[in-house]
């Protein structure tokens, strides 16, 4: 099979617009919660999320009118303005343009759990209440394909162009499927990731209403998503979008670009037991992981760092982490973990994605990000869990986890360059 490395970054979220604001604000421990600003929370009972910060580019913030046309702006949901921002960080980042030649052998797979799910309540509401006429743009601006559409007009992507749509894993399974694309030798280039832009009356209630979300930190939102710490009663939802390029081996190499490094496993997996809660012995997360391994050709003993799904859900973490301790029983106090939704919430399907390149990143500088918010750890963890402090430490692989409603579990393996 083809050899697949990832050649160029592009994130918007919580912690700001940009690889480097993203990287240096994980790094102080900077927190993405705040009290919901896109619609008033105050007769709801989750008054909090992480919301992609507005504002100048210059300050780590996001202005959709540095990267759309003004005049599309308002046919698209946030997902897809989220998303094609974050592309277009990662076109430029990976310095390449796509010839007529390359253009053939490029695609474009970028996930969402939910799509364009505020649009499409505004446009309800406005329709039923206010007799409205729907706009021409309604349908294409929510679709949750139109993240990959808008992409693959936009690059002269004429490859494979479509969507993964699977809850909280939808980015990780993009990222998966676009690594099989290449190493099948059918294409050359994919860009792939994930969007979510859900913060919405309907969307804050849905979860809430489901036992979801986090409702007892509405005072100190900060300290809200607390990842695999005993005080944690919910995930808080996040937005935005992270993409990759990706490319086979010697297609980079050829065009002398800069590798990040390599995906080297993808692993995937259904618990087949509920359609919100984990199945209770962590079976399902046990065997993504383990068939990641497989696929890598690696053992347990060759992983350095876990970029753990950890939403700050009372079953899911403790399910996660009796996985993990299964696979890695031999060497639980020397293998490290953390959750980066410690900082930005959960952003549903766009997670997979940006935790992908939080992953890289932690690959590339050769540095654990911790989790904030662990006061109180997990009873009987044995896993070493990054608190407080970022830990340098000598990294070659990496792991990377997401699992979504329905039982569905994906993870991922990122590996330096050799």
């Amino acid at each position: 099979m083809k050899r697949v490395v990832v050649t160029g970054l592009g994130l918007v979220t919580p912690l700001g617009c940009g690889v480097n604001h993203n990287w240096n604000n994980l790094l102080s421990g900077t927190s993405g919660c705040k009290q919901i600003t896109k619609f008033d929370p105050s007769d709801y009972k989750c008054k909090i999320a992480c919301e992609v910060p507005l504002g100048n580019l210059d300050e780590g913030k996001f202005n959709p009118e540095e990267w759309i046309e003004k005049k599309e702006i308002k046919k698209v949901d946030d997902f897809i303005q989220f998303s094609m921002a974050a592309s277009d960080q990662a076109f430029q980042d990976s310095k390449i343009s796509i010839s007529n030649d390359l253009s053939l052998r490029s695609g474009c797979i970028i996930g969402s759990g939910i799509g364009g799910l505020p649009g499409i309540e505004k446009t309800s509401l406005d329709f039923h209440v206010n007799k409205s006429k729907i706009s021409p743009f309604f349908i294409t601006g929510r679709l949750i394909n139109m993240a990959a559409g808008y992409a693959s007009i936009k690059y002269n992507l004429k490859g494979p162009n479509y969507s993964t749509v699977s809850a909280c894993a939808s980015g990780a399974h993009a990222i998966g499927e676009s690594v099989r694309l290449i190493q099948s030798g059918k294409m050359d280039l994919m860009l792939t990731g994930g969007a979510e832009g859900a913060i919405s009356p309907i969307g804050i209630e849905g979860f809430t209403a489901c036992r979801a979300l986090s409702t007892s930190y509405n005072c100190s939102p900060s300290k809200a998503s607390r990842p695999f710490d005993e005080a944690r009663d919910g995930f808080v939802m996040g937005e935005g979008a992270g993409s990759l390029i990706l490319e086979e081996y010697e297609h980079a190499i050829n065009r002398g670009a800069e590798i990040y490094c390599e995906i080297i496993g993808y692993g995937m997996s259904a618990d087949a037991y509920h359609y919100t809660l984990p199945e209770p012995t962590g079976d399902g997360a046990k065997r993504a992981m383990e068939d990641a391994l497989s696929d890598a050709m690696i053992d347990a003993s060759q992983i350095d760092y876990i970029n753990a799904h950890g939403t700050s859900t009372p079953a899911g973490d403790k399910v996660e982490i009796e996985a993990i301790q299964a696979i890695f029983s031999k060497r639980s106090t020397d293998v490290c973990l953390s959750s980066t939704k410690s900082q930005t919430g959960h952003l549903l399907g766009a997670a997979g994605a940006v935790e992908a390149i939080y992953s890289i990143l932690a690959l590339r500088n050769q540095t654990m990000p911790a989790s904030i918010n662990i006061e109180n750890p997990l009873e009987h963890t044995k896993i070493n869990i990054i608190r407080s402090l970022n830990i340098d430490y000598k990294i070659n692989n990496v792991l990377s986890n997401s699992f979504g409603f329905g039982g569905t579990n994906v993870s991922l393996i990122f590996a330096n360059l050799n």
